[in-house]
């Protein structure tokens, strides 16, 4: 792929490179450094994109990978430390009771296993059971068996 249309695809789809950066990272360098690693990844992968899903979730796949093989591969630096707010609430919810049930969220979500928390993070983005499976390498059978257990878990860990 040219040069421009792929910085195009990397401004078309920030956000979601964002997301998974402020997910898996915690401080500003630590979250700039993983983003340029999507990048690069994405440059050195983006030939083999053979245009059967959407960019958006190839874009997810290969930075969802990224973050979990660059941690792996520094076990010095740790995962994020999750804030009171989930990534795309810019700013405080009016609601009280909305509040306290989205801060008990993330804080049940802090307690998942490094692969469920990005399974979380896409069902949070409303990707449908297929994105999720496609985003994973996994099928969409074994995603709605796996997102049955984490709501599950979840449930427990909020005692409801």
């Amino acid at each position: 792929m040219e040069e421009k249309p792929f910085l195009q695809l990397i401004s078309d789809n920030q956000r979601i490179i964002d997301k998974i950066c402020r997910l898996y990272r915690d401080t500003k360098e630590d979250r700039r450094d993983l983003f340029q690693e999507i990048v690069f990844q994405l440059w050195q992968s983006i030939d083999s994109f053979r245009g059967q899903s959407k960019p958006s979730t190839f874009i997810y796949r290969v930075a969802i990978n990224t973050a979990l093989t660059s941690f792996r591969k520094d076990k010095t630096k740790k995962l994020i430390d999750y804030t009171d707010q989930l990534p795309e609430m810019a700013n405080e919810p009016e609601d009280r009771d909305l509040e306290a049930r989205t801060q008990a969220l993330i804080a049940a979500v802090k307690k998942l296993s490094e692969p469920d928390r990005a399974i979380m993070a896409l069902l949070l983005d409303d990707l449908s059971y297929r994105e999720i499976a496609e985003i994973t390498g996994t099928s969409e059978n074994n995603i709605a068996v796996k997102i049955s257990r984490i709501k599950d878990r979840i449930r427990k860990i909020l005692k409801i």
